[in-house]
């Protein structure tokens, strides 16, 4: 009997210890995509169901008129911004809201592309496209036009993770992969993400998973030779489909780079909802986004043009499903 036992103990530990030695190469075996954390979060903290998406008004967001930066004002620079593709300042305006300053190439794709995602149920702070500004200070590039966003509403608690967050495997985070990369936008690191704790005490819920950094967008990745994509480029948006093959219910969108574990496992629906999504905005709300960036009517309509034949890709999807199951006996 006691022999017995103890075999059953040396048993458990061999056991025990040869699960501990494979656990490493288990968990490196695993497909990798997007995982859940063991935190929950509820989905509102994301997106929220846009029900009045046709009535969204696309030239201001989520701010209005009387809420955007004046112009002509003079801002004091509280910190120069060197990092990163496009330089900025942080400032204080002169009624005390305090603004992030974007220049560059970036400023114009970054008001449309969050517009966008607003209008579509995704938390974006007001942003707006400013000329004539003034600094305090000898400032050389002040006044050109330039992405103003609101700092003054909100506290920043960290970054969140595309590979690793509390809404991993939900259709709205597939979705808002599908449209960043239908929209262009190739530079999805965490660094371009903030979690936000808003500041307004109506405001339901307080807590907002953001993609605040949006200016790669509107252009193509490449491959060659740093894994850099362009940014504000037509033609290069308009070279780029946004499907690159199906296999059964798997979904390859067009793009190879950086980040390719993001798109690693996405569906057939996943695609279908986000085009369904993007649909309901119509041409005059998607003018309105690039109108607010300060883009001349005929690129205007290039951008918009391209961005349709991309949603028609991913209801083309529907199209042939209906099919198929229409010609099953």
């Amino acid at each position: 009997m006691k022999r017995s036992r103890m075999t059953v103990r040396v048993g458990l530990v061999l056991v025990a210890c040869a699960t501990a030695a494979c656990a490493p190469t288990l968990q490196q075996n695993r497909p990798q995509g997007l995982r859940a954390t063991t935190t929950s979060a509820p989905i509102l903290e994301l997106w929220s169901n846009p029900t009045d998406l046709a009535q969204r008004n696309l030239l201001w967001g989520p701010g209005r008129s009387a809420s955007a930066p004046a112009p002509n004002a003079t801002y004091t620079v509280l910190k120069i911004d060197n990092t990163g593709y496009s330089s900025g300042y942080d400032v204080n305006g002169p009624d005390g809201r305090k603004w992030s300053i974007k220049l560059g190439k970036e400023a114009q794709p970054e008001i449309v592309v969050s517009r966008i995602l607003w209008a579509l149920g995704y938390y974006q702070p007001e942003t707006y496209y400013v000329k004539g500004w003034q600094l305090t200070g000898d400032f050389k590039d002040e006044g050109v036009p330039a992405r103003f966003r609101l700092q003054s509403d909100h506290e920043t608690d960290g970054e969140w993770k595309w590979v690793d967050n509390p809404f991993a495997g939900s259709t709205p985070m597939h979705g808002l992969i599908v449209i960043n990369l239908l929209l262009g936008n190739w530079d999805l690191k965490t660094s371009n993400t903030r979690i936000y704790e808003l500041k307004e005490p109506k405001a339901e819920p307080r807590r907002r998973y953001v993609v605040q950094d949006l200016g790669a967008s509107l252009g193509k990745w490449r491959v060659f030779p740093f894994l850099v994509g362009t940014r504000n480029d037509v033609e290069d948006f308009e070279s780029t489909p946004l499907i690159k093959e199906v296999h059964g219910n798997e979904v390859r969108l067009n793009y190879r780079g950086r980040h390719g574990e993001i798109f690693s496992v996405l569906s057939v629906a996943d695609v279908m909802w986000a085009c369904e999504l993007m649909n309901r905005l119509s041409d005059s709300q998607l003018d309105d986004a690039f109108e607010a960036a300060g883009y001349p009517a005929d690129v205007r309509q290039r951008f918009i043009k391209k961005i349709r034949e991309k949603i028609d890709e991913g209801l083309s999807l529907k199209r042939t499903a209906s099919a198929q199951a229409g010609a099953r006996p």
